[in-house]
């Protein structure tokens, strides 16, 4: 899921000339129904999202304004994305409440164009399938219905690495290399190996990994089928990778390697700060959590390395539009502008947001973050997006996850066993998914 996130470096300048003359371009396009807010032409968007997108930050949303004096801009958050999934499902089945633009997390994006197609707007009336170029593959077809409706345009991916405490590496004995660290966590194997070296002269009140569930979710990211097989078939309880993801969280939460911090908690945020962790499983989208969560104290202790096991990719979002929202017109303008490649690059400067947009990607290959003792990111992250499966996505991913990530939390604290949590997990994904 998208949260803050962090990165910066040369800033990508696109004339405002240039820029007035495609949104102009897009306001021109699809439906012209739309209703102002008053006779003055002055239209508010409201944009609802969960975690932060990075808009904000980037400054993107100030921008836009001053190239569009008649519209405002008012963003909603709700950190948690479950809540927020939750809430979105009564507004849609209320049919009230909806926001102009509405973001939908990559978990959730089969369930919109499967199942609630009927419930948003299909983009190609605004001109949308000329943007299909502009997208990777994987990101556009996975917002496009059966019969072509494109109901999302697509923000970040989730290229995987390992992000690291050098300062904690130092204190416990370890190397602080990238490079070295990578060959030593090639597999994770080793990196649970590293883990219990790390736990032996550990820091006072620092574990080696915030969360088992952090584990799973960075493992799991790394297989083209999870839960669900292309056909659609629900393969969760069968598939050797989530067996082998689960195997390895369960290890981990044995050994003591976790310090037990349930993620998006007030108690995981201050973690950051505190040192109460020395890795933390990191698709792009982390970064700017662990710069806001750690703060400037933090700068230079923190670096980035390969990730154990391969590439792989967790999380990503859209922004879609509701089929009741109120101002369509000027909300598809204001997505496909969001979404160009000029302002992902600028995300992943200031946010570390990695782009779905192609054109977005090559901008940024170079990019290195000082926060991040002068890490490579643009390397880091492009070539993982770049070896990353093609996922098959199901229509509740998101809640099979989160029953088996609920497991995962009573092995690590409660010293459930394997095969009780397991069952406890399979139980959950039948009540939720019927």
């Amino acid at each position: 899921m998208p949260i803050a996130r962090a990165a910066k470096r040369a800033s990508v300048r696109l004339g405002a000339v240039v820029l007035a003359g495609a949104l102009l371009a897009a306001c021109g396009s699809g439906d012209s129904s739309d209703s102002t807010d008053s006779a003055g032409g002055k239209v508010t968007l409201n944009v609802d999202l969960f975690g932060s997108f990075g808009f904000k930050e980037a400054g993107l949303y100030e921008e836009y304004q001053k190239l569009n004096p008649n519209i405002t801009i008012k963003q909603s958050d709700t950190q948690d994305e479950a809540d927020y999934w939750k809430s979105l499902q009564t507004r849609l089945a209320g049919g009230g409440g909806l926001a102009d633009v509405q973001g939908v997390e990559i978990g959730r994006i089969a369930s919109v164009t499967q199942q609630q197609s009927d419930k948003f707007q299909d983009l190609k009336e605004f001109g949308a399938d000329k943007l299909k170029g502009e997208f990777a593959e994987a990101k556009w077809s996975a917002a496009t219905t059966k019969d072509g409706k494109i109901l999302g345009l697509g923000t970040d991916v989730g290229p995987e690495a390992m992000c690291y405490r050098t300062d904690l590496f130092k204190q416990a004995g370890l190397p602080t290399d990238r490079e070295e660290l990578a060959k030593k966590w090639a597999t994770w194997d080793g990196y649970l190996e590293l883990g219990k070296e790390y736990k032996k002269k550990a820091p006072a009140k620092s574990a080696w990994l915030d969360s088992v569930a952090s584990l799973y979710g960075i493992m799991i990211g790394q297989e083209k089928e999870r839960y669900y097989d292309a056909s659609g078939e629900l393969i969760y309880d069968k598939n050797p990778a989530v067996k082998k993801a689960w195997d390895t969280s369960v290890e981990a939460a044995e050994a003591g390697l976790s310090a037990k911090l349930d993620q998006w908690t007030p108690q995981w945020n201050q973690a950051f700060a505190a040192g109460s962790f020395a890795t933390i499983p990191c698709p792009a989208w982390m970064l700017g959590y662990v710069k806001g969560q750690a703060g400037d104290a933090g700068k230079g202790k923190w670096d980035i390395a390969k990730l154990p096991g391969g590439a792989g990719n967790w999380g990503g979002s859209y922004l879609s539009i509701p089929r009741a929202a109120k101002h369509k017109k000027e909300a598809y303008a204001l997505i496909e502008w969001l979404t160009a490649p000029e302002q992902q690059a600028k995300i992943f400067q200031k946010q570390g947001n990695f782009p779905s947009s192609t054109g977005a990607i090559e901008k940024i290959s170079g990019a290195t973050d000082e926060y991040f003792s002068g890490a490579p990111i643009g390397q880091i992250f492009g070539d993982a997006a770049k070896a990353s499966p093609v996922q098959v996505l199901g229509v509740h991913d998101q809640n099979v996850m989160q029953q088996i990530t609920n497991g995962l939390s009573e092995v690590e604290r409660k010293g459930v066993s394997s095969e009780k949590a397991w069952g406890t997990a399979k139980k959950g994904v039948d009540n939720v998914i019927g």
